[in-house]
């Protein structure tokens, strides 16, 4: 019994053999006329024999997989997928040392990944101009397909995620950032550049050999190292961004959280999380983000007008102008921050004028704090004058100087002002 059941068991071993042969050999034979269709069917049959085939019918099975999904580099074909075929071939000859097909498949990939690659950055260059969504996908998907057949160029993963976010594809975008946070992606390299002899301009070389052949041969000049910093902290800005747009600032929140505890000085990520807060309606963390800000960058004027716009929401006139005047002080034609300085000047007569409302009746103590009001007005005309000189376009200011000149009846400079107002209405 056991003897039948040994003999039963060499039989059926040898029918899986020829079975995934003769399979194989459908396959190769399809692939030869260009039925991918027929070939792709052959090896999907061949493909749950294939565990305990020989090592040279695997490396046949994964090359012939490779090639049928190839299709002779049509524009059909699903390169991600082929990618993931010929990488797996190379890697199983590597893992096995019989280097069968690696060579023909290497050169295949290079030919495909230099062509995709080349279309990519044309298409690039088109979304740039058109700043389409749709064609900024369309190089996205290019730069993608290059990664998925060469995914030691994470570069182009790279690329590919930027694009997607551009695109308004951020679910893709997602992913893509996500590998390249858990590839530990840094996007640090050496650039080796020399000067084009013949037109001047500067070339960015593949490698050092390459550059120095040129400048060997006569062709360029003044070749340089040049090394790009970490683009890590992007990755979490752009990450963080995409939540964002799909509504989830939670999430984007998170992310930022994650960025910062891996770059605390960034200044990017600390905006963007000061942003993600003001769009949340936390105008307190906002504020307090942007305090944070200004310690790291304290020269950017907007932060502290942002801060004064803050304080101006919170009630402290006080606060506001002095981070008001520091704006000014760092962009003196700064003419938001002139407008502020006097809208938060005339706040102050809000308590006056609500005690004004109170004493109509009393005309004595109503003079008296009308007397007030307009010496805070006064206060209030140069600032809006400076924001006027600054910028003749914002009929807001040009408004509130006319109530200025009108209840200070400085009749002159109402008149003057008068026919701005009536141009700018129109």
């Amino acid at each position: 019994m056991k003897k039948q059941i040994l003999i039963l068991s060499a039989f059926l071993l040898s029918m899986t053999v020829f079975g995934q042969k003769n399979e194989l050999k459908t396959a190769e034979k399809a692939i030869k006329s260009n039925d991918f269709t027929a070939a792709m069917s052959a090896i999907n049959q061949a493909e749950g024999l294939i565990a305990n085939a020989d090592e040279k019918t695997k490396a046949k099975y994964y090359y012939l997989r490779g090639l049928a999904l190839y299709q002779n580099g049509s524009n059909q074909a699903d390169y991600e997928k082929v990618g993931a075929a010929f990488n797996k071939l190379i890697s199983y000859e590597k893992e096995i040392n019989k280097a069968k097909y690696t060579n023909e498949v290497a050169g295949l990939i290079n030919t495909l990944t230099s062509n995709i690659a080349t279309a990519a950055s044309s298409d690039y260059q088109n979304a740039v101009t058109t700043k389409a969504p749709e064609d900024y996908l369309k190089a996205a998907k290019g730069f993608a397909q290059v990664y998925a057949l060469s995914p030691n160029d994470t570069v182009f993963l790279d690329n590919a995620a930027l694009l997607y976010y551009f695109g308004e594809d951020y679910d893709t975008s997602i992913k893509s950032y996500q590998k390249l946070l858990d590839l530990n992606y840094t996007g640090i390299a050496t650039e080796y550049i020399a000067t084009n002899k013949s037109d001047g301009k500067d070339v960015t070389y593949a490698d050092k050999k390459a550059m120095d052949l040129q400048v060997k041969l006569g062709l360029a000049e003044n070749p340089r190292e040049e090394k790009k910093e970490s683009k890590r902290d992007m990755m979490f800005k752009y990450l963080s961004q995409n939540y964002v747009k799909l509504g989830d600032t939670d999430k984007a929140l998170e992310i930022i959280a994650k960025g910062r505890e891996e770059f605390p000085s960034s200044y990017s990520l600390l905006i963007d999380e000061a942003n993600i807060h003001y769009q949340k309606g936390d105008e307190e963390m906002f504020k307090q983000r942007l305090e944070e800000a200004i310690e790291l960058n304290p020269t950017e004027p907007t932060l502290y007008y942002n801060v004064g716009v803050m304080n101006m929401n919170q009630k402290k006139v006080d606060e506001a102008i002095k981070y008001f005047e520091k704006a000014i002080e760092l962009k003196p034609d700064y003419a938001d921050a002139y407008n502020n300085i006097g809208a938060a000047i005339i706040d102050k007569a809000n308590p006056i004028i609500e005690e004004m409302n109170k004493s109509l009746s009393d005309f004595a103590k109503y003079d008296k704090l009308q007397a007030e009001q307009l010496e805070i007005y006064k206060k209030a005309v140069p600032y809006y004058e400076k924001a006027f000189e600054l910028n003749k376009t914002n009929i807001g200011v040009v408004t509130t100087l006319m109530g200025l000149y009108e209840n200070l009846e400085m009749t002159d400079k109402l008149n003057e002002i008068r026919p701005v107002y009536e141009e700018l209405k129109q």
